[in-house]
């Protein structure tokens, strides 16, 4: 019996994978993919009305209503609000996630991005990516795995870095059959979309819309897209390792953009 391909998406907040994964997981889910869902942060910031711990539990109620909309396997944060740092008491925790779902595809944070807990989160899971086949890492010997783990990064949120320059993908994704699903996924936030909305983000769902038809442009051809990049194979998977493109071949193509921004 062949293996069902697995993917792991990792976000740094409730609601980073709906804004920019959601469209290719379900892209994914459609060709047999098994979906996991996790964001490293509880949300715990995000509210000016309610505590630490209520806007916590009203965000992971969110975030698991959103992994349920799109048939995903749920994962609890470990980690608060702008606590996210680059440490062991993360990287550890993260690498036997890794381990226990031994994914073929991790999908993650752009390294440059707007906010810490994006970026630092995106280290975390390329250092615990690496580390689930070092067998002398953790006490958990007989954990650690061996299969191929390729890498992708998506675009940082509004497709710009933290100094406002343009950062163009090598992939995209069509997600012009998906987006209407990747929108109500996004709408499962509600306690963040009113959050944005005091701090200056008039409309939610538009934004996210703007952002995927801004990409969907970029690439000349799709209404609506998602981007990434793939990471560099070394410790990770074959030189020519590229499932996401094996798998969406038909709903993807690759550019030949040359932007340092990862």
């Amino acid at each position: 019996m062949n293996e069902k391909p697995v993917v792991l998406a990792v976000g740094a907040h409730p609601d980073d994978i709906e804004f920019l994964m959601a469209g290719t997981l379900f892209l994914l889910k459609e060709k047999g993919f098994e979906i996991h869902y996790m964001n490293i942060g509880d949300g715990c910031c995000g509210s000016t009305t309610l505590s630490r711990e209520e806007i916590a539990e009203v965000r992971v109620g969110e975030a698991r209503k959103a992994a349920d909309r799109l048939g995903a396997i749920w994962h609890p944060p470990i980690a608060h609000d702008l606590e996210i740092f680059y440490s062991n008491d993360l990287i550890k925790p993260m690498t036997q996630i890794i381990r226990q779902i031994n994914p073929h595809i991790l999908l993650i944070h752009s390294l440059n991005d707007y906010m810490e807990d994006h970026t630092v989160s995106a280290r975390i899971c390329r250092t615990a990516a690496f580390l689930r086949n070092v067998p002398n890492f953790l006490p958990y010997q007989k954990d650690y795995v061996s299969k191929d783990l390729t890498i992708y990064h998506a675009q940082p949120l509004g497709n710009i870095t933290e100094m406002g320059n343009p950062v163009k993908p090598t992939i995209y994704v069509d997600i012009t059959t998906v987006i209407n699903k990747k929108k109500d996924m996004l709408a499962c936030h509600e306690s963040q979309r009113s959050w944005l909305q005091n701090k200056g983000m008039d409309e939610y769902l538009d934004s996210m819309e703007a952002a995927a038809c801004q990409l969907g442009e970029w690439s000349g051809n799709y209404q609506f897209a998602e981007g990434f990049r793939q990471h560099g194979h070394l410790g990770f998977c074959a030189s020519d390792a590229d499932p996401l493109r094996d798998v969406l071949s038909d709903k993807m193509m690759i550019s030949d953009n040359i932007n340092s921004s990862v």
